[in-house]
């Protein structure tokens, strides 16, 4: 008796010391975990001035989060701030948990002042780098943090085993209060000042006035691998990356896994995770390097023409190489392309290729159930008789897709979907094709104007679709970084010019194409995806430039339930915020 009651205890003692010290085991061979995120205003000093910024647990970058593939997140957000606010998880799939998904208005409405909100999603079937931020207004300025999914336990990765691995988070900051900033802009109807700085990890690095000592400084031995995890957490600029003397190998985009190859130079656009292999040299270089970022800007628009920058610095294994403390080191610097360098992007992104083998294999949809071509740039919009805007004839700057402006609504449209109750919500009539076709990338129509409406697509479950994403040269031809929710995408086609339905498709590359969740649609040009529609819920889709969203360059996709059980949407949490 006397032994089984203390095996008992013992037992119960070790289920304790599981549960209390470590996650907790979940039932799908992951584990669960917990994380707490205040959002909270903290005095941050850059460019030699203080501002209050929001953030998560004060902290900027935010908090990392750390998971294996198939373990369950639980973060609890509490709101102590006086903005409305939703984190979403970029580039999770959220499969059947698409209430943990974060755009607000979309999946949800937002967490009010002193109001709390529990996300609660499981990582299936990826791996990788990815991010979390914001998703109201532009509050992701400063509320934006890294997520790490490792692989499995004991599953290696498809390349070397690095020696290190270091999240690398592209930012921008302003000076000035960013959410008055885009009032402003969105009330005159100009697009509002460009940033003050960019920054890595926070940090703006030693080419800002006064912001020497805000740099990031990388510590690299000799002749090790380092995994760099590049996150381009941004609001507005695409981002060339380099480091001086040094070749970066991509191994990783969006979390898919790549084929690998080398370059000097890294494109990656707001939205955009990109992992890299850092091989430093075998011999101290009697050296340090620059980490330098700066944008890749394609539109008529004025734009942040600053770099910000870290350094790598080589820490000697042996003291007769150690430099000698009085000899400063020489600092090499990488360079860049041009601001405008199109063809180098155009080279970049066709680069990224899947690894499409039997463990990682690229599920392209192989037949089309249904076919989209959606124009995507910018346009105008007369403004209310109650607002002033310095537009001609009281317009102001637009953006659309088919030129469909979207207008966020009052309440989510996922519950709207969920419990049938989306008259005056939404309606379902986004159109397929562009209202009437033009020379896309030639010279604009006389009429420019955009109409408006929170119009949504909606998919059977299970569709496959091909869309074609062209990019339009009203008011100017630009980049544009379309991101999906809820899905990755392949990305099967791109070119210059006008999509030729007769010669394109047959170029598609159907069989190891880069499998995305955020492709930059080009300059000028068009881009092919296709998806698989195999997640029931509302998916937001949008440019991840943060003023064409702000614009209107936004639109939703239903996908309805499924038959079986596991193809159903549940319903929502009993904490889900209200409107």
């Amino acid at each position: 008796m006397g032994f089984s009651f203390v095996k008992h205890l013992l037992a119960m003692l070790i289920s304790f010391w599981i549960f209390a010290d470590h996650p907790a085991l979940a039932k799908h061979g992951g584990i669960t975990r917990h994380y707490k995120f205040d959002i909270k205003m903290q005095n941050v000093t850059r460019l030699c001035q203080t501002k209050s910024i929001v953030t998560v647990n004060g902290q900027l970058p935010g908090p990392q989060i750390t998971a294996r593939e198939g373990d369950r997140l639980i973060v609890k957000v509490v709101n102590h701030v006086q903005y409305n606010m939703t984190i979403h998880w970029h580039g999770v799939r959220q499969l059947r948990s698409g209430w943990a998904d974060g755009p607000a208005y979309i999946t949800q409405c937002p967490i009010q002042t002193g109001q709390s909100y529990v996300y609660n999603f499981t990582i299936t079937g990826q791996r990788g780098t990815l991010f979390w931020h914001a998703h109201i207004s532009w509050l992701r300025v400063t509320v934006y943090g890294p997520i790490v999914i490792l692989p499995k336990r004991d599953v290696p990765y498809p390349f070397p085993q690095p020696y290190k691995e270091v999240p690398i988070i592209f930012g921008e900051w302003w000076k000035t209060d960013t959410e008055t900033l885009i009032n402003q802009a969105m009330q005159t109807g100009l697009a509002p000042n460009t940033s003050d700085a960019f920054t890595i990890n926070g940090l703006p690095g030693p080419l800002y006035n006064c912001s020497a000592k805000d740099t990031l400084k990388l510590k690299v031995k000799p002749g090790k691998t380092y995994l760099l995890r590049l996150i381009n957490a941004a609001l507005n600029d695409e981002l060339f990356f380099s480091i001086a003397n040094h070749h970066l190998t991509v191994v990783e985009a969006d979390a898919i896994y790549t084929k690998p190859f080398k370059t000097n130079t890294v494109l990656i656009t707001p939205g955009q995770t990109t992992n890299v292999l850092l091989k430093t040299r075998h011999h101290f270089p009697n050296a340090t390097f620059l980490m330098a970022a700066r944008p890749y800007s394609t539109g008529p628009a004025a734009f942040d023409n600053t770099t910000t920058a870290g350094i790598l610095e080589y820490h000697p294994q042996s003291s007769p190489n150690k430099p000698n403390k009085n000899n400063k080191l020489p600092l090499l610097t990488p360079s860049l392309p041009i601001f405008n360098d199109t063809a180098f992007a155009a080279n970049f992104s066709r680069k990224v290729r899947s690894l499409a083998t039997p463990k990682f294999p690229a599920n392209v949809p192989q037949k089309i159930d249904r076919r989209f071509f959606f124009t995507v740039g910018l346009g105008i919009m007369a403004c209310s008789q109650n607002q002033t805007c310095q537009g001609p004839n009281n317009t102001r700057v637009a953006a659309a897709v088919n030129n469909v402006s979207f207008v966020q609504p009052n309440t989510a449209l996922l519950q709207a979907h969920f419990f049938n109750q989306n008259n005056g919500v939404y309606t379902t009539d986004f159109p397929g094709n562009p209202p009437f076709t033009f020379n896309y990338t030639g010279n604009p129509p006389t009429n420019i104007m955009v109409s408006s409406g929170t119009k949504v697509v909606v998919l059977k479950f299970n569709t496959s679709v091909e869309l074609i994403l062209q990019d339009t040269s009203i008011i100017g031809a630009e980049s544009h970084p379309l991101h999906l929710h809820g899905f990755n995408f392949f990305t099967v086609g791109q070119g210059f010019g006008n999509f030729d339905p007769k010669k394109d498709p047959a170029k598609f590359n159907l069989v190891d194409p880069a499998e995305r969740n955020t492709v930059g649609v080009p300059s000028g040009g068009w881009i092919a995806i296709r998806f698989l529609a195999d997640n029931p819920g509302v998916w937001f889709m949008h440019c991840h430039l943060e003023i064409h969203t702000s614009w209107g360059l936004k639109m939703a996709w239903i996908v309805q339930d499924g038959k079986g059980r596991k193809q159903k949407l549940p319903p929502p949490p009993s904490d889900l915020p209200k409107c």
